[in-house]
């Protein structure tokens, strides 16, 4: 979980501490949410005192070297930033020059630590529990909601037992998932800023037996805590774009293995389709 008591620790530190360090806290405490996405070097530079100063001040305060202080501070931030925040941290570290390239690379570099570290265990229950599950509800709001079209698009060509909520209005929400029972799985997608309609769906169901997949970004994200099995995928919190990448693929491997599993009928329903799309010119023929 996030140590929501590293800003007090700073506040703490600052009263027996060098100069540098005393600036290095300053800084923190006033500006908190962009220097958690700073590098060692860059907030040295920006304080005016080396970098070796910022990684002994992060040390010294118990975490096991800066990458680990500035990981206490993004779970602070990540739930608390803005979304004007987040473009001023974006233009930032990304700058005006060669803005696709910067952007590609980020992308790239999400997808391969999702691939790293996702539970691949916790990916195969997943699995499991769609296919076994009596009814499928899928949900996410915002731009996670662009996510959950993409798969029920799919897996609406091979099961017929999906509902996608449709409504951010709670009292909407509650009134689709009232039908839910034991052992149907809710599937909820949430990225920073996390949605708390979201976080009450999960509970809700929860409460009425059903299983909960989550799709998010952090282990530590307030819509795990009600979850059977959270599936994390890297989203960049200090765009104010959502990157949506990581899950993206994230969901396509879940699309793929649900479809390895019901080849039969996933084989049936594709040639009927192919025959209805012939019939009504749906697409383009090229001779």
């Amino acid at each position: 979980m996030a140590d929501e008591n590293i800003i007090a620790k700073i506040q703490e530190k600052m009263k027996k501490c060098s100069k540098g360090q005393r600036a290095i806290g300053e800084f923190i405490i006033e500006q908190y949410d962009k220097a958690a996405f700073m590098t060692a070097a860059r907030l040295a530079k920006i304080v005016g005192i080396s970098e070796s100063t910022v990684v002994r001040f992060a040390s010294e305060l118990g975490y096991d070297g800066y990458p680990g202080f500035q990981k206490a501070l993004q779970e602070i931030v990540r739930v608390k930033i803005t979304g004007y925040q987040r473009m001023e941290i974006a233009i930032d570290k990304i700058g005006h020059d060669d803005v696709l390239s910067n952007v590609l690379h980020a992308d790239m570099e999400r997808i391969k630590q999702t691939s790293e570290n996702i539970n691949i265990k916790d990916f195969n229950l997943a699995v499991d529990m769609i296919l076994s599950a009596p009814h499928v509800y899928v949900l996410g709001f915002g731009s996670s909601s662009v996510l959950t079209d993409f798969l029920a698009s799919y897996l609406t060509m091979f099961s017929d037992n999906l509902k996608v909520l449709t409504t951010f209005d709670i009292s909407g929400i509650f009134q689709q998932l009232l039908k839910l029972k034991p052992g149907d799985v809710v599937i909820g997608m949430s990225f920073p800023r996390y949605s708390k309609r979201i976080i009450q769906a999960m509970h809700f169901a929860k409460d009425n037996g059903a299983k909960v997949i989550t799709l998010t970004d952090s282990q530590t994200s307030p819509v795990t805590q009600y979850a059977d099995i959270s599936l994390v995928a890297c989203s960049d919190m200090t765009s104010f774009v959502d990157s949506l990448v990581a899950p993206l693929s994230v969901i396509n491997a879940l699309v793929v293995a649900i479809a390895m599993r019901k080849k039969d009928e996933v084989y049936g329903t594709l040639e009927k389709l192919e025959k209805i799309w012939d019939e009504y010119e749906v697409y383009e023929k090229y001779e």
